[in-house]
């Protein structure tokens, strides 16, 4: 039995799995053991406990409960209504300026933290109550969240994007570098669309919605909601002394995070000690300017003990599967196979997305780092393609993952901190930045230079 034939087969029997509803890592697992028995001889089925500690024997993984900590650690503060106040001030003139503000917040939220959920859950329990009590349409106001929470796997410091690096032995501190002008570019994209379906909405609905919100009185701009927390100010043309007074809140988190990356892109700290120290410095910085109860520091160990069991576990069962598949010459019958087709490398690149975009209907996007990049990375150097400029590619097309069904995980997050909206209009609000990313991914194509022009400059070729 051939090579390919073979991989067909493992990966039939992965979706089966998955379809099913076994957890990932399970799911992995469970695909390896099956494919040793049937593929492979007894003899080898004793490898198993040894493929799965050598994965996860490798020190830059450390970084990943690091990073982990130092997200759950300001998920637990109110970093998250002060990023969007700020951002608020700035542009809640502009028509969509709080959606806008929103995804400026989750950008920002999204380098604190390196986590989709937890950037679309953080930002989207102060946002949505605001849109929706200002009248946004309700597509606007979950697209927004959910769009925006998956700047969390682009913006550094990425856990995908750490994986990614492990996975094809790629420099997690030029990858990093290599995040941040797409991010910034994807966040002005999410906005710009937030401005044409704003304007959409107040075309077709409402003419009071040109500016992005509807009025109240200025005299008491600090009000109480459902829940008895601040809600956002409904003031939309704040002073220029009020806006830099705002910004000061933002600072510190500034700070860390470019003291934290630039401790790895100087070279000063690796990823795991600078994860360390970020996730020091973070818990003295909430616990400063917000106070940290017993419960909170509970909460926090309890998000990061699972959060990161669940990556790891993917990490060591993928690794194992990916070990499997190599035995079973599958990477190496797949790239016989494209050489023997002799086709445009575009032409690969194309079906290489298709197939990340498939997976991302069912698989999170640290599985299809883990369970692809064993098998393509070879033909992508071999294809001349640039190892860094790839992975950001790869991470905007799981991005539409995160936000198209059946397992879209943010689509999920949003309708749990909104369980009032229905879940079409979440659904309609979001499907359009799979467009907007779609874009974003030909514009990096078209000009690679804003993927590779940062590392180049400050880590080198």
């Amino acid at each position: 039995m051939s090579g390919l034939l073979i991989g067909l087969i493992v990966g039939i029997l992965l979706l089966a799995l998955l379809a099913l509803g076994i957890p990932v890592a399970f799911a992995l697992g469970l695909t390896a053991i099956i494919s040793v028995v049937v593929f492979l001889t007894p003899a080898q089925f004793g490898y198993f406990s040894e493929f799965v500690f050598g994965s996860l024997n490798n020190f830059a993984l450390l970084a990943i409960p690091l990073f982990v900590l130092m997200g759950a650690i300001f998920g637990q503060s109110q970093a998250s209504r002060d990023l969007l106040e700020a951002a608020h001030a700035w542009f809640g003139k502009l028509r969509g300026g709080l959606a806008m503000s929103a995804v400026v917040a989750c950008a920002l939220f999204a380098a604190l933290t390196g986590s989709s959920p937890a950037t679309s859950a953080a930002i989207g329990k102060v946002a949505i109550p605001e849109m929706v009590r200002r009248n946004y349409p309700n597509g606007v106001a979950s697209g927004a969240i959910v769009a925006g929470g998956t700047l969390g796997i682009l913006i550094p410091p990425s856990v995908t994007l750490i994986l990614y690096g492990i996975a094809t032995e790629s420099s997690i501190g030029q990858l990093f570098l290599a995040g941040v002008a797409p991010g910034i570019m994807v966040t002005l994209l999410f906005c710009v669309w937030i401005f044409i379906a704003m304007t959409l909405a107040s075309s077709n609905r409402n003419p009071g919605l040109m500016a992005g919100v509807i009025q109240s009185s200025e005299e008491n701009p600090q009000t109480t909601n459902m829940e008895g927390s601040p809600e956002i100010s409904e003031a939309e043309n704040y002073p220029w002394k009020r806006k830099f007074a705002i910004l000061v809140k933002v600072i510190p988190f500034i700070i860390l995070i470019a003291s934290v990356l630039g401790a790895l892109y100087l070279g000063i700290a690796t990823p795991s000690e600078a994860a360390a120290v970020g996730a020091l410095l973070a818990l003295i910085l909430v616990g400063i300017l917000y106070g940290m109860r017993p419960g909170n520091i509970m909460n926090v160990a309890l998000e990061t003990t699972r959060t990161s069991t669940m990556i790891l576990m993917i990490v060591a069962f993928s690794a194992v599967l990916g070990q499997v598949l190599s035995f079973l010459n599958v990477p190496q019958d797949l790239a016989t196979l494209i050489a023997d087709l002799n086709v445009n490398r575009w032409v690969v690149f194309l079906a290489m997305n298709v197939l990340f975009l498939v997976l991302g209907f069912f698989v999170p996007p640290v599985a299809i780092i883990l369970i692809t990049m064993p098998v393509l990375f070879p033909i992508v150097t071999e294809l001349g393609f640039d190892p860094i400029w790839f992975g950001i590619v790869m991470t905007l097309n799981m991005e539409m993952g995160l936000i198209t069904p059946p397992v879209g995980l943010n689509l999920y997050v949003v309708q749990g901190i909104a369980p009032d909206m229905p879940v079409k209009d979440i659904l309609l609000g979001s499907l359009p930045y799979v467009a907007v990313l779609a874009v974003g991914i030909v514009i990096l194509c078209l000009f690679p230079g804003i993927v590779t022009w940062l590392p180049n400059q400050m880590l080198g070729n």
